[in-house]
């Protein structure tokens, strides 16, 4: 039970009252995880808003008595339901997680990507913005592109230094591809909903927090396709990667596994969200980098450690080629593009909200791989099984 009467104090020592939050995209990897910590640690109130609830339905079951005053969910596509200006209204604050993120559909869905990212994000920032309710926006460390550094030789001196690399919420400059690089519609369109956001808070006083997250790692991530997601579906890469290890499948390595990227686990990040939700005066106005630079690894090392990490969970030895090569081109298809290194500057958590990540990679692939192996080993096997000839 949350809290368990006690006065909860906020990071000025002053009491934490309870609040109801419109959380949009409650349906969702992050928006489950963060449910679940509101609900156990805080007496705050929950509107779910989503079009699935299969990740929090054990948050909404009848026997889980303590919360069910405490969670109400309402099947909504924030696209086209009047319904969604009254529950910011009867909200103290909206925290809007809806998007869609999967690298594959930016190429292939750049229209819905667009409007996913833009266009249905504007109501609500309309909403909070009018009725006078504080926000937090979920934006992307997409939002940076391309590192300075990646413009100079490979061999130059100054790739090393990390001004040209470290990625700061204040004076990094977002850096894009060309627009045939379709890739990009995403990270163009969350940068526009930022400066929206921003701009509303400039010239009208909406409060505001942004928050960029770097690679949130951690159970019930995306979807294993062909068992809850379509079978032609490509999640993001750790997604991908568990999938091939599930049916003992090579994984594919994008041009050579050579991008850089740094992961955290949800559990660190959804700490720093909570710390954001009750401390409105450190975090209004702020955009936070939400990662862990301390796990950073190319996509070949996170292969390379997947593939161990997974033969200990599940007792399988590994097979014998455990990564096969792929053009990008062939993966996701033409208009592909990437970003070299995503390394998050934390200065302004930091001092803001004295938060720092706690778990290293090994431990948050171990805790993720073994959700994976428990939850999804035995449908893989079935799906994969095939009669053998007498």
């Amino acid at each position: 039970m949350a809290n368990n009467g006690a006065v909860r104090l906020d990071l000025d020592g002053k009491p934490i009252k309870p609040i109801t939050i419109c959380m949009i995209g409650a349906g969702g990897f992050i928006g489950s995880h963060l449910c679940e910590k509101l609900l156990n640690e805080t007496p705050h109130k929950v509107l779910a808003l989503d079009v699935y609830n299969d990740k929090i339905k054990h948050l909404l079951e009848p026997d889980t008595s303590e919360w069910a005053e405490r969670i109400q969910f309402h099947r909504i596509n924030i696209k086209h339901d009047s319904r969604l200006e009254g529950l910011v209204k009867m909200a103290d604050l909206t925290i809007n997680l809806a998007a869609i993120c999967t690298p594959a559909d930016y190429n292939t869905r750049p229209l819905d990507t667009i409007y996913s990212n833009f266009i249905d994000a504007l109501p609500v920032v309309k909403y909070c913005s009018e009725n006078n309710k504080r926000l937090i926006h979920f934006s992307t460390c997409e939002v940076y592109g391309k590192t300075i550094g990646s413009f100079l030789p490979k061999d130059h001196p100054l790739r090393q230094d990390p001004d040209f690399y470290v990625l700061k919420e204040d004076t990094s400059p977002c850096i894009f591809g060309s627009i045939e690089k379709q890739r990009w519609s995403y990270a163009c369109a969350k940068q526009l909903i930022e400066r929206l956001v921003y701009a509303e808070g400039a010239e009208n006083g909406l409060e505001f927090t942004i928050v960029r997250p770097f690679n949130w790692i951690g159970p019930r991530m995306d979807f294993i396709p062909g068992i809850d997601g379509p079978s032609e579906g490509v999640p993001r890469v750790l997604a991908c990667f568990s999938n091939n290890l599930l049916r003992r499948e090579p994984l594919k390595l994008v041009d050579g596994g050579e991008s850089q990227r740094t992961f955290i686990y949800i559990k660190d990040a959804i700490e720093a969200v909570l710390l954001m939700i009750e401390n409105p005066e450190r975090a209004n106005g702020h955009i936070f980098n939400v990662g862990n630079p301390n796990n950073e690894v190319t996509v070949r090392q996170l292969a390379e450690m997947m593939t161990k990490v997974y033969s200990k969970v599940s007792g399988e030895t590994a097979i014998e080629s455990p990564t096969v090569d792929v053009s990008s081109k062939e993966f996701y298809g033409e208009g592909y593009d990437d970003s070299d290194k995503r390394i998050p500057d934390m200065t302004i958590i930091n001092r803001q909200l004295g938060w720092n990540p706690k778990t290293s990679l090994w431990d948050l692939l171990e805790s993720t791989l073994t959700y994976q192996h428990r939850t999804y080993a035995e449908a893989v096997k079935k799906a994969t099984s095939k009669p053998v000839a007498s």
